[in-house]
């Protein structure tokens, strides 16, 4: 789920999953998504009248079979959260575009979220025209023009239009429909050496927790490849981040799996597609507050390398996405302070060396990445990141 600020991403997660993903005390206050949130939801089809739905018991009163079972990240539309968003973009299959029709298309981080799914190279994404009961029919069509307009030049210009209001659960038959048609599961090989990109990590005890009866932390994301078992040994890279002398170096862990959960219910085995979260037996402090996000879970010594500097080729776009000023986005200069995300990770790196077209970046927090991944690179202009380009690791 992505998209501009206040499109209703949150929203209509909660209609097609029945859970409302802002959990975090921050995200209750200032009612906007912060972090990444998972929720997942089974759709239905109705036997009788054909309608999808998300209950096993269709409106008609007929019985409803189990078509598919579906994992949304929400990603949070926020422009000083975009390297939320694009962590959350490598773990996508694919997308869901709100864009109200109550406001004028396209809006700052429509355009940048847009941007980065083709960088991530997202091919498949259903378009959502959100809050179409808070206008009239005239201005309902006048917004579905625009997107259509805004969409024209991208690789999206063929994507399905879904007018909605996710409030009031309108037209998620449509879709449910669209999601099933549009964007269907990829193909993954479960024989390959296991890669979990890490997007959330967190703590469950709760204060006062019986020492005794103290869980280890957890790790949520996505399997990209592999299988893991409760019991598997895995290893964590770059793993625990320390600062000495200055500097963050990182600590790989090695841990044991407890216990699996996909889909909300413990399982003994997962494979790619969806999202998991894993039980380790690791002190829940080292764990706690997103501290391994950006990490990769896999096989003991067969992770890939971790950089301390990275070097990648550039691809820079023409004009500056997110901004509200048309601007043109200038060359990279050493010693150039960037915004990297690579996987599931962000970091921030100064540019120590340009050599056609190739930068070499010191990196504030290390990341774990196989040659050939792509970065993408966000610029500091009037205090916010704005995405630039991408680069591919040499």
């Amino acid at each position: 789920m992505i998209g501009h600020v206040d499109h209703g991403k949150t929203t209509l997660t909660e209609k097609l999953s029945g859970r409302w993903t802002d959990t975090h005390s921050e995200e209750l206050k200032r009612g906007i998504t912060i972090r990444l949130g998972y929720a997942d939801a089974i759709f239905y089809k109705c036997k009788k009248c054909k309608k999808f739905g998300i209950k096993s018991k269709c409106k008609c009163g007929s019985d409803a079979d189990k078509v598919k079972t579906v994992s949304f990240v929400d990603a949070p539309g926020h422009e000083t959260l975009m390297a939320t968003m694009l962590c959350g973009a490598t773990i996508m299959d694919g997308a869901i575009l709100l864009i109200a029709a109550n406001e004028e298309c396209p809006q700052p981080q429509t355009r940048e979220h847009l941007m980065a799914l083709q960088i991530a190279g997202i091919k498949n994404i259903v378009i959502v025209q959100n809050k179409i009961d808070l206008v009239s029919e005239e201005e309902a069509v006048n917004n579905y023009n625009n997107i259509k307009k805004f969409l024209k030049d991208t690789d999206y210009k063929d994507a399905p239009i879904i007018p909605m209001s996710a409030l009031h659960s309108t037209n998620v038959d449509m879709l449910i429909s669209a999601i099933l048609e549009n964007i269907p599961t990829p193909k993954r090989d479960p024989k390959l050496a296991p890669m979990m990109y890490v997007a959330r990590s967190f703590d469950i005890n709760k204060p006062g927790s019986n020492p005794v009866k103290i869980k280890g932390g957890i790790l949520g994301g996505s399997l990209k490849q592999g299988t893991l078992k409760v019991g598997d040994e895995v290893e964590i890279r770059p793993g625990r981040r320390i600062q000495k002398q200055n500097k963050f170096v990182c600590q790989p862990l090695k841990t044991k799996i407890v216990g699996l959960m996909t889909g909300g219910t413990p399982v003994d085995e997962i494979k790619p597609g969806g999202s998991v979260a894993i039980l380790t037996d690791l002190d829940p402090s080292i764990v706690g507050a997103d501290n391994l996000v950006g990490s990769i879970v896999g096989d003991p010594d067969k992770l890939p390398p971790i950089w301390d500097e990275l070097k990648f080729k550039t691809h820079l776009l023409d004009r500056v996405v997110g901004a509200k000023d048309d601007l043109v986005v200038k060359p990279l200069a050493e010693n150039e302070v960037l915004m990297l995300n690579v996987n599931s990770a962000a970091t921030v790196g100064v540019i120590k060396d340009l050599k056609k077209g190739i930068a070499t970046c010191t990196l504030k927090l290390p990341v774990c990445a196989e040659p050939g991944s792509k970065v993408t690179i966000s610029r500091s202009l009037g205090n916010r990141w704005r995405l630039i380009g991408y680069g591919i690791i040499q």
